[in-house]
């Protein structure tokens, strides 16, 4: 079956979820009838009950504690490290410096800081002579408790000599402006382009219209309710490094390990706890992950790091800052016909594994959304700062991507006085034009655009709306509408493998596994519905193992909104194999042919014969009896599985707000989200992601910036100063979805996990716009503060 035809196919089986699902117990479900269901969330008791455990929660006999002393300056040369008065310290088992990294001869070096096409630039583990940004690590403290470790670190007497920092990208322009690197005088970490420079420039030169856009995308900070954490044990008889890591994949954090110890990645165990919030932060490397896995092989003891919220904001990587100008070329129609984009990037004082890949591809390549624009080019420059490392956060690129391209498409339609809908649905992809090759390269899977479009807009009654604003300005009241057709491309692509592994213990038990960490995402309960559905067995009886890579089999770990997409595809190939096991072995004790065993609803009988038949758990009893053929002993398959192709959901998401102009504030008095994530496996669960995501985007545009003084000093730097949106900021979400089913994958399904992340942002911006649009507002930039609007409503 081609790709379309089967996406034509699961089109006509898969159900449109509307919006306010209410979840249903797994009793309530007919075997073989999982995907699609609002299964209740399995994983919940445990968080809700306190039965949880994080990596804080972790304890063993011994334990140690290690405590991080960081550089209070963001740019200075490291003269002298005193550790003496940590040392006098009673309860300190030992203090490292970089010299003790140097003396062991480990190479002190963060795995992963080398990018190809980017500056050439090591990032330390602990700081060589230089500080580089405030919370660069100079020195570790290990105790017998957590705070003396914490009171001694405080006692390490650093001396500096303090240099000017750099903050800014306009910092580093500046004449006589302070290299971060030395060997990167010019402060330029990677120069990145896409698209065809010749072409989109004769698309400007024929154009009808260009419309301009500068726009500044903020700075922000992940704000996870577990702050990163680690526990590690070795043991010197064996050679065996165990870890439990507040992370999102364990097997990337078992090759670092196993390369920086030169220790076999056979003896390398690494296990992640639950998690409370990953986002793309805790999928990176850190200098403390090092630190504590050498402490414990130093002392030969288990030795815990858990990061404070302070050490949160300061180290843990930042993420979205842009700055850019973007241009559209129209025709005589309206039409978009070429797209320039031109952005630098500050990536903070080290490139991390994102650090360079998500502002310049991860951005890049996604800025065309659902529009069907022949000619387009993209420039992005990173530039070092003496400011925390960027790099990925939950949407990695693709939510300043969204921004840039649905601001710059409501942008030309007020500049050719069009209403900002007619103006996307005339610009719209074709829903005959998939599987659609955008001029950067990557392929849209599947898309019908106009269908999510009019959904939202059934939901929110927009002409009744444009009446409604209407005559509420005659009242002196401001409302606005903003719209965001967003893509996503995501589930990664040919070339990228994900392992997945099934087997039915003899009592009819089934174990699923597989390397991806659950950061909250539901795997446990999505991953269980794929399984049973494939084997007919009973949901409950459906067991779910991941990220702990002394059980699981290779494979990628939770990012990029890949889960369900990799992750549940590998496990319904391996349980169709080892259904198909089962039939054969049903076969043999039936003493019939397998082509004539018929399987329904787990069980497995003689065509024409029904009342000859045996269930999966009979089956399994069987599997494992010396009495069968050895071929068909066992049932129990792995998969690594390939995808076609990327996926790339989409959506139409719509805010509607009313702006004070004597206060700026800006009110939500409805938000809508029309979503298409292909074939879906558990509406709540995609409900969930959803709403989830948006909170996080209305964060970032109405609330959150990390803001640096002049010389790089962080200051916002706690919760006191960094806001984040609280319950009663966030309005209530109504979701709807269509169904688009991918092509590129047997299960048909795309990814959810940040879409809502990517949509919000553009939408809420628009809306406010709209609403000033009697002021003359016509541009703002995130994040929306009262005393943002304010001025843009009344200074000239």
């Amino acid at each position: 079956m081609c790709p379309k035809e089967r996406a034509r196919k699961m089109n006509e089986q898969q159900t449109t979820k509307a919006e306010g699902l209410d979840a249903i117990g797994p009793a309530e479900i007919q075997p073989g009838e999982m995907v699609g269901s609002a299964v209740q969330r399995r994983e919940d008791p445990a968080l809700i009950t306190g039965d949880a455990e994080y990596a804080d929660d972790i304890r063993y006999p011994g334990q140690l504690h290690l405590s991080v002393h960081r550089s209070q300056y963001a740019h200075a040369t490291i003269e002298n490290v005193d550790t003496s008065a940590a040392e006098a310290t009673e309860g300190v088992v030992a203090v490292y410096t970089r010299a003790d990294l140097d003396e062991a001869e480990l190479s002190g070096t963060i795995p992963g800081s080398r990018i190809d096409f980017a500056a050439s630039v090591d990032r330390p583990m602990l700081a060589d002579d230089v500080a580089r940004f405030q919370g660069d690590a100079v020195a570790v403290v290990v105790a017998e408790e957590r705070y003396l470790a914490d009171d001694a670190a405080g006692r390490i007497d650093v001396e500096y000599d303090r240099h000017d920092g750099v903050a800014t990208v306009a910092d580093t322009e500046a004449e006589d402006a302070p290299a971060v690197h030395d060997s990167v005088p010019d402060n330029v970490a990677f120069e990145w382009e896409a698209g065809d420079a010749e072409e989109t420039e004769r698309s400007f030169d024929n154009a009808e219209i260009v419309v301009d856009l500068d726009l500044d995308i903020n700075r922000v900070a992940a704000v996870s309710m577990e702050p990163r954490g680690m526990v590690a044990r070795y043991r010197d008889s064996t050679g065996e490094l165990d870890v439990e890591l507040s992370c999102q994949n364990v097997m990337a954090e078992q090759d670092r390990l196993s390369s920086v110890f030169d220790i076999p990645e056979t003896k390398v165990s690494v296990r992640a706890p639950d998690v409370g919030g990953g986002f793309g932060v805790k999928a990176q490397s850190y200098a403390a992950h090092y630190l504590t896995a050498w402490a414990a092989i130093e002392l030969e003891r288990p030795v815990k790091w858990i990061g404070t919220r302070t050490e949160e904001f300061v180290t843990t990587n930042h993420s979205r800052r842009h700055s850019l100008t973007a241009r559209a070329a129209l025709d005589s129609e309206g039409r978009m016909t070429g797209l320039d984009v031109d952005s630098t990037a500050n990536v903070g004082a080290y490139l991390t594994e994102g650090g360079a890949g998500v502002p310049s591809a991860a951005f890049g390549t996604r800025l065309l959304g659902q529009y069907d624009i022949p000619a387009a080019h993209v420039e992005v420059t990173g530039v070092f700062t003496n400011t925390t490392p960027l790099a990925a956060y939950r949407g990695a690129g693709r939510p300043e991507a969204a921004y840039v391209i649905e601001r710059l498409a409501t942008a030309c339609a007020r500049e050719l006085g069009e209403d900002p809908v007619e103006f996307r649905r005339k610009n719209f992809i074709a829903p005959d034009d998939f599987p659609y090759e955008t001029p950067f390269g990557p392929f849209y899977d599947s898309g019908e655009y106009e269908k999510a479009l009019d959904r939202a807009l059934e939901h929110v009654d927009y002409e009744e709306f444009r009446e409604r604003q209407a005559a509420a300005r005659e009242e002196d009241r401001y409302l606005g509408i903003g719209f965001s057709t967003y893509i996503e491309i995501c589930g990664d692509g040919p070339g990228t493998v994900q392992g997945g592994q099934v087997r039915v213990t003899p009592s009819g038990q089934v174990i699923a596994m597989s390397s991806l960490v659950e950061n909250g995402q539901g795997h446990a309960t999505g991953f269980a519905q794929v399984v049973a559905n494939e084997l007919g067995v009973d949901y409950e009886d459906v067991e779910v193992v991941s990220g702990d890579t002394d059980r699981v089999p290779e494979g990628g770990g939770t990012g990029g909104s890949t889960a369900m997409a990799m992750g549940g595809n590998a496990l319904k190939e391996s349980a169709g194999t080892v259904r198909e096991r089962a039939r054969e072995i049903a076969a043999h004790e039936l003493e019939a042919d397998p082509s004539d065993i018929e399987f329904d609803e787990g069980e497995f009988s003689v065509a024409g014969a029904s009342f000859r038949s045996l269930s999966v758990e009979e089956v399994a009893s069987m599997a494992y009896s010396g009495d069968l053929p050895e071929e068909l002993r066992g049932l129990e398959d792995t998969t690594f599985f390939s995808p076609e192709g990327a996926t790339a959901p989409f959506g139409t998401h719509i805010a509607i707000v009313e702006v004070d102009p004597e206060t700026g504030e800006v009110d939500f008095e409805r938000y809508v989200a029309v979503d298409d994530v292909g074939t879906q496996i558990n509406p709540k669960l995609i409900e969930g992601q959803i709403v989830g995501g948006i909170a996080q985007s209305i964060g970032q545009a109405i609330y959150e910036e990390v803001v640096f003084d002049d010389n790089a000093t962080l200051i916002t730097g706690s919760l006191q100063d960094y806001a984040v949106p609280k319950a009663e900021s966030i309005p209530r979400i109504e979701w709807d979805s269509t169904v688009t089913p991918s092509p590129n994958n047997p299960l048909g399904v795309k990814g959810v996990g940040e879409a809502g992340t990517i949509a919000a942002m553009p939408a809420i911006v628009n809306a406010a716009i709209d609403a000033l649009s009697p002021f003359g507002v016509e541009t703002l930039d995130m994040p929306l503060s009262s005393e943002r609007v304010f001025r843009a409503i009344h200074d000239d």
